[in-house]
């Protein structure tokens, strides 16, 4: 080696060795643990002699508070009771054929005909099943949701753009209020406003306030400068350059928020029906998966996600201009004529309700009065290859779920696996995971060194048998290193509550099961992200399938995991993985093909075979979108955890929802805190890793 190249290198020895001397101690730290577990178990199982009552203490605040305000809050519930009434009232007064021309005519308006026959499709199914009143029910829930989201939101919105300095405490806030389970804040909405329709009305209204601040404060800010000051300089006040010129700028972002806040108040429709118990669709879902009817949930859950796909195509359409242009039907339907078919519309509904006053103008019997047989069906068919969900169960169970949760030491026993771990297989894992950790170092550096011996220790102790001084400390150092002390102080305070709370098992359960089917969906989501990059027959498939898993409720995807596969750990892992496997297809799929085409010509000009351009070019530039997608996926996984406890689960989610059966306020805001504060921080790591991973590229091409 030259000496220049020698003093090229000396630098970067000495900015890696301070960064690696805490690990180190780390690990000095983690063999003393794991030698003094069986002496110390305090280091393995937090005593419940350290714990603190803060629920008690929550709970006793709360008493109080709601004996105060409560009255306020139920004359409030009575003031939103007539509208809510009101709404189900007029649209149970409209026939279905007079909704079904308004709906039709604003999808051709919005994306054309594609859209209007889907929309004919959609309303013809809801009708035929049997749900048209249950589904306007729910439509009249989300119609005064709706309003009521958008306005708070632009007013939050409008707040955070005038006022920056208050802008942080709002983006907590809000990161707050998208990371709590819903049914956390069910608890003391339940205990001011009571028992009844009107409370999911304010849960879906609260649940869809975010998108809209989001949206109203990102299109305000990509206002250009250039339209402002040619506000000011034709004489507009500081109001009318505001509502004259801002606004109609922003409109598009502002559409665009309008969009998602529909979109999540029909999600809330069925987490609703646990506190708002009136005949909507929602609760025909909830009820027919407490009694195991599987056709009906089939059936119900299509309702729901064939609405959530039609409304979403709606408002993203009048949002949004199509990439290809304006259809003919979209043309030909002007303002002028889309106001003449909607009157037409009611003029429509005036003349059927007055001649036929007392009709509904629906089937006898819909598809939901003849799923006896299909009930039945069902039933058998998971009866007669019950030996196939149940080995496909057991094999993920057994193969992975006991492993990463008990660790190879706990599972590998003679009455589980028919073998225990002799000194002699201990130490070949041992010198297995030092050899690749060893090969990491080499390859690519020593960070890849440290994250092969933590996962080589999971993998052994397991989530349950790990120490937490071990594991708090280790993330609060990744946090610290990553994005600073101030995220590492906030780990630290974020695991240190779990742990005083006596929380410390189910945060374990959570993240094993997290980790799994994150895991699971990198895998699978990023083959078929890869395999639509490289095919545009495979991207048009999986292009409407991701729209329906995105669009639907959470809810659903429970129906046909616990269908074929009963309640259980691997039944909560199907359904976490169904909602959240959508990111990883996306981003990866997009990450891939906007990777510069000049970069990959070049590769394959040096002779790349294909295998070797994907993994050494395509996939390191498009390493910023994919993390986008790993954050959006785990984001999607912990948000699960909730409606995942319905099917048995022991985790952070079941705390909320038996929290939530017992109307304990304090146990709820604890442990949705608790998964809030575990979103936040992966939200936080992965944001500064893919600017890291930005920077990196940037560097390595500035052109």
């Amino acid at each position: 080696m030259t000496a220049p190249a020698a003093i090229a290198r000396s630098p970067r020895r000495v900015a890696i060795a301070p960064a690696l001397v805490p690990w180190c101690g780390l690990g000095v730290l983690t063999v003393l643990c794991l030698l003094l577990k069986a002496e110390l178990p305090w280091l393995v199982n937090f005593p419940k002699e350290w714990t603190l009552p803060l629920a008690t203490y929550i709970n006793a605040v709360t008493d109080v508070v709601v004996a105060v305000i409560q009255p306020a809050f139920r004359a409030l519930s009575a003031l939103l009771d007539a509208p809510m009434r009101g709404a189900r009232l007029a649209l149970a007064w409209l026939p279905w054929p007079a909704v079904m021309l308004a709906v039709v005519t604003l999808a051709l308006k919005s994306s054309g005909e594609r859209l209007a026959i889907f929309a004919v499709f959609t309303l013809g199914y809801i009708l035929l099943a049997g749900y048209w009143p249950q589904s306007m029910n729910t439509l009249a829930l989300v119609l005064l949701a709706v309003p009521i989201s958008t306005v708070l939101g632009f007013l939050l919105g409008i707040l955070g753009y005038a006022r920056p300095r208050w802008r942080p405490v709002l983006l907590g806030a809000l990161d707050l209020m998208q990371t709590v389970p819903a049914f956390a804040y069910l608890i003391p909405l339940l205990l001011l406003f009571g028992f009844g329709p009107v409370v999911g009305l304010i849960a879906s209204a609260i649940y869809a306030t975010p998108p809209m601040v989001r949206n109203t404060m990102l299109g305000l800010d990509r206002v250009p400068a250039a339209i402002s000051e040619a506000g000011l300089m034709s004489g507009c006040t500081r109001r009318q350059q505001f509502w004259q010129v801002e606004v109609p700028t922003a409109l598009p972002q502002l559409l665009v928020g309008f969009n998602q806040t529909t979109m999540a108040a029909l999600s809330m429709v069925i987490v609703a029906a646990i506190i708002g118990g009136f005949e909507d669709i929602g609760w025909e879902v909830l009820s027919s998966m407490r009694k195991a009817e599987f056709g009906q949930s089939i059936l119900s859950g299509l309702v729901i996600a064939l609405l959530a796909i039609l409304i979403d195509r709606l408002t993203i359409g009048f949002a949004k201009a199509p990439e290809t242009g304006p259809t003919r039907a979209m043309q030909w339907m002007t303002p002028r004529r889309l106001a003449m078919t909607l009157a037409i519309a009611l003029a429509l509904a005036v003349v059927i309700r007055l001649a036929m006053p007392d009709a509904t103008l629906l089937p006898q019997t819909g598809l939901r009065m003849q799923m006896g047989a299909v009930n039945q069906w069902l039933l058998g068919l998971v009866r007669d290859y019950a030996w196939f969900f149940n080995g496909v169960r057991n094999s993920v169970l057994y193969c992975l779920l006991l492993p990463l949760r008990v660790g190879i030491s706990g599972s590998a026993t003679p009455a589980m696996w028919g073998f225990s771990l002799p000194p002699s297989v201990l130490a070949a894992y041992v010198a297995l995971v030092l050899a690749l950790s060893g090969l990491a170092a080499h390859r690519f550096g020593w960070r890849a060194a440290v994250a092969a011996l933590a996962a080589g220790l999971i993998l052994y102790t397991g989530f349950l048998d790990l120490p937490w001084p071990v594991f708090i400390l280790a993330v609060a150092l990744l946090a610290a290193q990553v994005c600073g002390p101030r995220l590492g102080l906030f780990a630290v305070a974020g695991f240190g509550l779990i742990l005083v709370n006596g929380l410390w098992p189910q945060l374990v359960q959570s993240l094993y099961l997290c980790t799994l089917a994150v895991l699971l969906c990198l895998l699978v989501g990023g083959a078929l992200g890869t395999w639509a990059a490289h095919s545009d027959r495979v991207s048009r498939i999986l292009k409407p399938i991701c729209d329906a898993l995105q669009t639907m409720p959470q809810f659903v995807f429970l129906i046909p995991a616990l269908m074929f596969f009963k309640v259980g750990e691997f039944t909560a892992l199907i359904a976490i993985m169904l909602y959240a496997i959508v990111p990883p297809i996306r981003y990866v799929e997009h990450g891939l093909r906007h990777v510069r085409a000049d970069v990959v010509e070049a590769v394959e000009q040096m002779g790349a075979t294909p295998m070797q351009t994907l993994l050494q070019a395509k996939l390191p530039l498009a390493l910023p979108v994919v993390m986008l997608g790993l954050n959006q996926t785990i984001m999607a996984a912990l948000s699960m955890l909730a409606i995942a406890a319905l099917v048995g689960t022991r985790d952070l989610g079941q705390a909320v929802y038996v929290a939530l059966g017992k109307a304990d306020a304090g146990m709820g805001l604890v442990a949705g805190l608790s998964i809030a504060f575990l979103a936040i921080l992966a939200d936080r790591l992965l944001q500064s890793w893919a600017g890291g991973a930005n920077a990196a590229n940037d560097r390595r091409d500035p052109g």
